[in-house]
């Protein structure tokens, strides 16, 4: 018994695939933008404290340049116009860490 595949080459399931194709397309857009945030305000924070004076560990860079969440990174920007260390940037996380 042959099974008809004819739907799958037809003008819709067309139309299905490419809506599929325009989607994936628009979020991948969208993550890259946040990713390109994220890494963007990384950079700002190592410049902020470097111009700053304040030292900044390996683990202290590794952990902002790793950062994933823009709104976070966002947070240590701010937080990195005041701060003495460069550890303080992470606020009650980093006594959390400890």
């Amino acid at each position: 018994m042959a099974v008809d595949l004819s739907f799958y080459t037809s003008p819709l399931s067309e139309e299905i695939r490419e809506e599929g194709r325009i989607q994936g397309r628009a979020e991948g857009r969208t993550q890259g933008r946040a990713e390109g945030r994220t890494q963007g305000r990384a950079e700002n924070i190592l410049i902020l404290l470097g111009a700053r004076g304040i030292d900044v560990t390996d683990a202290t860079r590794e952990k902002i340049t790793t950062c994933g969440d823009p709104e976070l990174a966002r947070q240590w920007l701010v937080r990195a116009v005041h701060v003495a260390t460069a550890e303080e940037i992470f606020g009650e996380e980093a006594s959390a860490d400890r």
